[in-house]
């Protein structure tokens, strides 16, 4: 598995360094941040000329509501339903809401186009330690660092028309790193999450499809590939609650 780990770092090095000139081609049209902190969600379709295409079906949710900061509420059934951009401070908020419900929690529903990568990560690592369950309902969302979060969950649903897809960081501030800030910052948050994916048990190819979608588009998973990548768990699994 730690081999898998560094080949997986070592991928990630030789797509970064492709890819960096035209990351700084692209700054105006995806200005800089540090990933890690920010991130504005790029909607579906949003797509430039070239594959992957469109998504398998359409987002239940209107871009508008997808576009508001993450919110919660929480629903029957132990359902925690997590909705809209990852902001900053999406985990602080989220790590409030299982404080103060956490007793009646037993799985968080996501409808995100993702956002921040270090919330995603954060949001993640509670629901683990938590030991709760993710799904991703009929036609909902799950994009970009969305599915970091995901793969935090003890077992992890995707329903049918569920849609997940991946694309490489980018940034999404006013701030204009140079190319070696861009470089350096890329290679951290790619083995950040290459490190965390490790730890949730998720297959090391998935985020290769990240690395190779830029960031203007998505790579749509099939039910097969989350699968494949122990992205998604046979349905008999079951979430246990920490003591």
């Amino acid at each position: 598995m730690r081999g898998a780990f560094f080949t997986l770092l070592a991928a990630a090095g030789a797509f970064l360094f492709v890819d960096l000139r035209e990351m700084t081609q692209a700054s105006a049209a995806f200005p800089g941040h540090d990933p890690m902190t920010t991130g504005a969600p790029v909607l579906p379709p949003a797509l430039t000329d070239g594959v992957p295409q469109t998504a398998p079906v359409d987002p239940a949710s209107s871009p508008e509501i997808l576009r508001q900061p993450m919110r919660f509420e929480l629903l029957p059934g132990g359902q925690l339903k997590a909705e809209g951009s990852i902001d900053p401070g999406a985990a602080g908020r989220f790590a409030e809401e299982i404080a103060a419900r956490g007793e009646y929690v037993k799985e968080v529903t996501l409808n995100s186009p993702g956002g921040s990568v270090a919330d995603a990560l954060a949001m993640s690592a509670l629901i683990r330690e938590k030991g709760l369950n993710t799904k991703v309902a009929t036609k909902a969302l799950c994009a970009s660092s969305c599915p970091l979060v995901f793969a935090g969950g003890v077992a992890r649903e995707a329903e049918q028309d569920a849609i997940l897809g991946v694309h490489q960081v980018f940034n999404g501030s006013q701030d204009q790193p140079s190319p070696e800030q861009a470089m350096s910052g890329a290679q951290s948050t790619t083995a950040r999450i290459a490190r965390h994916l490790d730890e949730m048990g998720i297959g090391n190819g998935l985020w290769i499809h990240a690395l190779e979608t830029p960031p203007d588009r998505l790579y749509y998973l099939t039910p097969q590939e989350m699968a494949d990548y122990k992205l998604t768990t046979a349905p008999v699994a079951t979430a246990k609650k920490a003591d």
